[in-house]
């Protein structure tokens, strides 16, 4: 009897867990980019539900969202996908239809299908082919999605793209020559034969980072970056002897006064 209970226990916990599990699963948070040669959504947070009812949390679903969410007359105006040879395809992105050109990564690795699975905190980045002759247009991402730094402070970024090897295996690649623009306006600082580029802001505020090229078409890739005020230059070394210096004047004041006020006395 007692193992029958203990066995029903934990039958009910199995249960349970399953069932924290699939509610955990319903709903998932992503940033989501979209680009059709400009940035259109650049890592907005996108609450993300199974719209397709396939059972599961896709990219299918995530740039439904973000379209519902963030374009003008939502889902119904400017997305649209189908079923084709290839999987779950795209044949509108933002408004655009031409012809199925389109490409979209999760976390910067290339998608198999709009039906790859997604996971709460995933970067979904979709884009328009500018080049719809040659397919010219080139993946490129940055080596951080986000960063905080201080007005004027110097940092490196590095901008790289996403290919393929002679066997057609993924590889990376570094970007040369590529001009940072900042809030879409270009700053003159440009990656080298690495892809490295250390730059600096002198506005207080919060921006997008992004690049362009003369040479390539790139997608355009995104750092959100949080630019705090600078301080006033006291280190906290300097503003602890100034404290200690106030402190001991003080004392040193007292004692005079002290001592004046006992020789009035005398």
């Amino acid at each position: 009897m007692k193992f029958k209970r203990t066995l029903a226990a934990a039958a009910a916990l199995i249960c349970f867990a399953c069932g924290v599990s699939t509610a955990a699963a319903d709903t998932a948070a992503v940033y989501v980019t979209v680009a059709d040669g400009n940035l259109k959504l650049a890592q907005e947070r996108i609450e993300v539900t199974d719209t397709d009812g396939d059972g599961k949390l896709t990219v299918n679903d995530a740039l439904y969202a973000a379209h519902e969410a963030k374009y003008e007359g939502g889902a119904a105006a400017g997305y649209a996908f189908e079923e084709t040879e290839y999987g779950l395809s795209l044949t509108k992105l933002w408004g655009v239809e031409n012809g199925g050109s389109y490409g979209y990564y999760v976390n910067n690795a290339s998608a198999m299908s709009l039906a790859d699975e997604i996971k709460d905190g995933d970067y979904i980045n979709a884009y328009v082919y500018t080049d719809t002759d040659t397919f010219s247009d080139v993946y490129t991402y940055f080596d951080v999605n986000s960063l905080s730094v201080r007005q004027n402070e110097e940092f490196t970024l590095t901008l790289q793209s996403a290919g393929y090897d002679a066997e057609w295996n993924p590889a990376v690649y570094p970007v040369e020559n590529a001009e940072i623009t900042v809030d879409g306006v270009k700053t003159g600082y440009k990656t080298d034969e690495n892809g490295k580029v250390t730059l600096k802001i002198d506005e207080a505020k919060n921006c997008v980072i992004s690049a362009v090229s003369d040479s390539a078409v790139l997608v355009p890739p995104v750092c959100m970056t949080e630019v705090s005020a600078a301080d006033n230059g006291v280190s906290p070394g300097t503003l602890i002897a100034v404290v200690a210096l106030a402190v001991l004047s003080a004392c040193l004041i007292f004692l005079a006064v002290a001592r004046l006020k006992k020789s009035y006395e005398k």
